[in-house]
C-alpha cells in the first residue's frame, strides 16, 4: 500500500473524473485508474462507483478518505513536533548555502560577525552553484541562501514564499596583476586601443548577470577579449595573480591580494559594481531557531564587519 494511493482518491473525489484527477496527479489516466484499483485491492471493497457520472465514492471510499486525512494530519503533527524539537539552540543545525565567491570570505567573517553580537549558533555552509542552492532551500534542504544583488540583478529565485534582508555589502571591481612598479599590467579604458584579455565568469554564473550589464553600458565588448572562462571566481583569482588578464572579482574575496600587491585595481572608477548581500529564506520551512536568527538580523538588516 502506498500513502500516495489515498491522494489519488482525495482527488477523485474533488474532481468526480479520473481523467482529469489523473492529469492533477500529474501521472497518466491508465496509470491513475491502477492505482485506485490497487488501493480497492488492499482495502478489500470497491471504493469508487464507476456506474455514476460524475463518478462518486462509495460509503467504504468516504469512509476511507476521511480515516486518511486525520492520518496525514496526525503525520504532519508529529512531523512539526520533531522538528520543533529538533530545533532548539542545543541541537538544531542551521544549514546555509551560498556560492563559493560568498562563501570563501565573506561568509565566514559575517558568522563571526553575527556570532559575536548575537551568541553562538551551530551552523555548516553548503558552497554551490546559486541555482542549486535555491532549489534546496525549496526542498527545505537549506535555512538560508545567500546571494548578490546588486542594481542589474536580484537573485531571489521565484516564489511568493521568499524573503530577503540584506546582510552586507560587497563590490566588484576590475583587477589583474601588477607592473614591478605596481601599475596594473593591463590598464584599459573604453577608448580605441588593443584588446585586453578578459577573465570572464561563465554564462550560467550568477555573477554574470551583475557583469555583463556593466560591459555592454560601459562599450567594453569590443575592447575586452576572452583569454579564459570559469564559473569559480577562485579560479578567475589565481589566473588574475598569473597575469593572464583582468576579471572583475568580488572585493571581499581579492582584498588580502590587493593588500600584498598581488592583484592591483585597473580600468575607470564607474566600472565598479556595488553588491548587496542578500539573506534568503523560505518563510514556510521554518523553525524556533531559524524564526530568532531571521527577526533577530531583520531588526539590523547589516552586521558590520570589524
Amino acid at each position: 500500500m502506498d500513502l500516495a494511493w489515498f491522494k489519488d482518491l482525495g482527488q477523485l473525489s474533488k474532481t468526480g473524473n479520473f481523467s482529469q484527477a489523473a492529469q492533477i496527479r500529474n501521472i497518466s489516466q491508465p496509470a491513475f485508474s491502477r492505482r485506485i484499483k490497487a488501493l480497492e485491492t488492499w482495502v478489500g471493497t470497491k471504493l469508487v462507483d464507476r456506474t455514476r457520472h460524475p463518478v462518486k465514492l462509495t460509503p467504504a471510499g468516504e469512509q476511507m478518505l476521511e480515516a486518511s486525512k486525520q492520518a496525514f494530519e496526525r503525520i504532519e503533527f508529529e512531523k512539526k513536533q520533531i522538528i520543533e524539537a529538533q530545533s532548539l539552540p542545543d541541537k538544531y543545525i542551521v544549514t546555509f548555502g551560498a556560492q563559493h565567491s560568498i562563501g570563501w570570505r565573506f561568509f565566514p567573517a559575517w558568522l563571526q560577525a553575527f556570532e559575536d553580537v548575537y551568541g553562538a549558533i551551530i551552523s555548516t555552509l553548503r558552497a554551490d552553484d546559486l541555482a542549486n542552492c535555491i532549489d534546496a532551500m525549496h526542498k527545505h534542504e537549506i535555512d538560508f541562501v545567500i546571494a548578490y544583488e546588486s542594481a542589474y540583478s536580484r537573485n531571489r529565485g521565484e516564489g511568493l514564499a521568499r524573503e530577503a534582508i540584506r546582510i552586507g555589502t560587497d563590490f566588484l571591481i576590475p583587477v589583474c596583476k601588477p607592473n614591478l612598479d605596481g601599475t596594473p599590467l593591463y590598464a584599459f579604458s573604453s577608448s580605441k586601443g588593443s584588446k585586453v584579455p578578459w577573465l570572464r565568469f561563465g554564462e550560467s554564473a550568477p555573477i554574470t548577470k551583475h557583469i555583463n550589464p556593466l560591459i555592454e553600458s560601459a562599450g567594453l565588448q569590443e575592447k575586452l577579449s576572452v583569454a579564459y572562462e570559469n564559473s569559480m571566481s577562485g579560479a578567475l583569482r589565481i589566473r588574475a595573480r598569473e597575469g593572464t588578464g583582468v576579471a572583475w572579482l568580488p572585493y571581499s574575496l581579492i582584498a588580502p591580494d590587493l593588500e600584498a600587491g598581488l592583484l592591483v585595481r585597473t580600468g575607470n572608477e564607474e566600472w565598479k559594481i556595488d553588491l548587496d548581500v542578500m539573506l534568503l529564506r523560505d518563510k514556510s520551512h521554518t523553525n524556533t531557531v531559524t524564526r530568532r536568527i531571521w527577526a533577530f538580523l531583520a531588526t539590523r538588516q547589516q552586521i558590520p564587519l570589524i
